[in-house]
């Protein structure tokens, strides 16, 4: 099917859970599913399918930045009849207002890239995420009593910029980014693209505007509220 995906057909659910970090998807499946079963391990981007409360889903990692999230994502809508991926991730806050460990709901991811033109030579640089898996979230967030914020995003190129506060001024202030990450608009572009659902939860690990961050160890295990909430949203697609 894919040189970069060694998944049979069928070994793949209709949704799928996608950290960056192939150690994250290790750890969600070794601590939240059941009769999981490693899938794909190419480039060490691993892949499990098992059961979270009855039922099917597989958590595969995306790797950093959108180039690498793109080719994993459009392999599974497009060869592997996937229906639904939802990112789980972490963002550097470029609001005051949000706190280490905070969860945001992404609504729409802005990008600088070439990302969308290079693929359709289409000129789009802000898209939404799916607003049904996003209600879906939401309800189940106020039904399990999690705290989430709700808001939009910058997909960056570049994980070090050279200045980071120029990078921030330049940014168009009527979105009103909330936060920075490398993946969310890909993979947005991407959904829609191939008429496919695509939402994103992210974790804020560290911020610009105060001198805060989780360490790498902190960032692949001290999650468990995000996975928890996006697995319980998975029994509702």
């Amino acid at each position: 099917m894919s040189v970069h995906n060694e998944a049979k057909v069928g070994e793949i659910a209709k949704t799928v859970l996608m950290p960056g970090d192939p150690l994250r998807a290790k750890y969600i499946a070794e601590n939240f599913l059941e009769d999981y079963k490693l899938v794909n391990q190419v480039r060490g981007i691993y892949a499990y399918t098992g059961k979270y409360k009855g039922k099917e889903v597989t958590v595969m990692a995306s790797g950093m930045g959108m180039p690498s999230i793109g080719i994993y994502c459009y392999e599974l809508y497009s060869f592997y009849n996937v229906e639904n991926i939802i990112r789980i991730g972490s963002c550097g806050a470029y609001s005051p207002d949000l706190n280490l460990l905070d969860v945001l709901l992404v609504e729409n991811a802005y990008a600088e890239s070439s990302f969308a033109s290079s693929m359709t030579e289409e000129e789009c640089h802000y898209i939404n995420s799916s607003q049904y898996i996003n209600e879906i979230i939401e309800n189940t967030a106020s039904e399990t009593n999690q705290k989430i914020v709700k808001g939009n995003i910058h997909s960056s190129d570049v994980f070090y910029a050279a200045d980071s506060n120029k990078t921030i001024s330049r940014l168009p202030k009527e979105y009103n980014l909330l936060a920075v990450e490398m993946e969310s608009f890909a993979l947005f572009y991407i959904a829609k693209y191939l008429g496919k659902k695509a939402a994103c939860l992210l974790t804020v690990s560290d911020s610009f505007c105060k001198p805060e961050e989780l360490t790498a160890e902190q960032r692949q295990k001290s999650m468990n509220g995000m996975i928890k909430l996006a697995l319980d949203s998975v029994l509702k697609l």
